[in-house]
Order: C-alpha cells, then structure tokens, then sequence
C-alpha cells in the first residue's frame, strides 16, 4: 500500500520511555509506573539507558524525586548526554516532599527547570510536566512520621494517569 507521508501514526503504535530515578519510599516509581500503564511503555533507571537508544521512542519521560529543588544527579547526567533531537517529544514528572497545600504549578515547574532547559538546549519538545506530592521523611521529619502521609495515593495516580493519556494524545 502505498502512503503519501500524511498519515498520522496510530497512538497504539507509539514507543514510549519513561526514565525514573525513584529512592526514598518509591514515590515516583509509583507515578512513573502509572504513567507506563496507561502509555504501554517501558520503565527504566538512567542506568539502564544508553543515550543512543532514546532515538529509538516516539515519547520519553523522565522522572525523579525532588533533590534541592531539581532532579536527582542520575537523571540530570543521562540528560546532559543525550545526542539532540530536533522534535523528539519529551515529558517530565516528579515527586516532592515539600507540604502540598503550599505547592502550586510553578513550584513544579521550578523544580524541572535545570532538565527541561537541557532538553530545550538539545531540541526536544516537552509536551506536558506533572508533579505531585510524595512521601518525605528525611531530616527530622522521621521523627513524626514524616510530611505527606500516604502519598503519592489513589488520586494522585489517577491523576498521573489523567495526564499520560494527554501525553498520548498530544504525541499522536
């Protein structure tokens, strides 16, 4: 059959990645496999990925736990050693410890600031960034059992859920 380069590609057809470096309680690791799901993508650490190989995914996520209001070390390197990609879509994600009824979109998007402007830098595109609250029980917090109890919970998944089939849709 032949084609003449207009046809939009079918969304089942996708290949998605999403990179997680997830440490502490696995919040993210919790998010970032609901976002698989819905996606039908692969989960790997930034270990697990080879730089070259991210040409092969239509979507890549990557995902991290908030360290010192960025991404942890591991995902920012892997990031930093990606070829450009001119119009390779990419979304971002993370968990954060801080209280979340003081988080709003722009915390959020501080936080990803350091990986978003590295993979603009490179051509990529971000379709989308989520983030939500995730268990913290470092420093002191430990000793009262820690700052967002129970998170990431039921409506934070769905709602990461929520926003892979966005990323789906937009990608498609």
């Amino acid at each position: 059959m032949e084609t003449n380069g207009n046809e939009q590609k079918d969304p089942r057809a996708m290949k998605s990645l999403v990179v997680v470096f997830s440490y502490h309680h696995r919040n993210t690791e919790k998010i970032a496999h609901a976002i698989a799901n819905v996606l039908g993508a692969e989960v790997k650490t930034p270990r697990q990925v080879r730089p070259e190989e991210i040409a092969e995914y239509d979507l890549i996520g990557f995902g991290s736990g908030i360290y010192g209001a960025t991404f942890h070390a591991s995902v920012l390197d892997l990031a930093d050693r990606l070829p450009a990609a001119a119009g390779k879509n990419a979304f971002l994600f993370s968990t954060y410890g801080a209280p979340a009824v003081f988080v709003d979109r722009k915390f959020v998007e501080n936080n990803h600031r350091q990986i978003r402007e590295t993979l603009l830098a490179k051509g990529y595109t971000i379709t989308g960034e989520f983030g939500c609250a995730g268990l913290n029980t470092n420093s002191f917090l430990k000793y009262f059992g820690g700052l967002n109890k129970g998170r990431p919970d039921a409506e934070d998944l769905r709602h990461a859920e929520a926003f892979a089939r966005n990323m789906k849709t937009k990608v498609a």
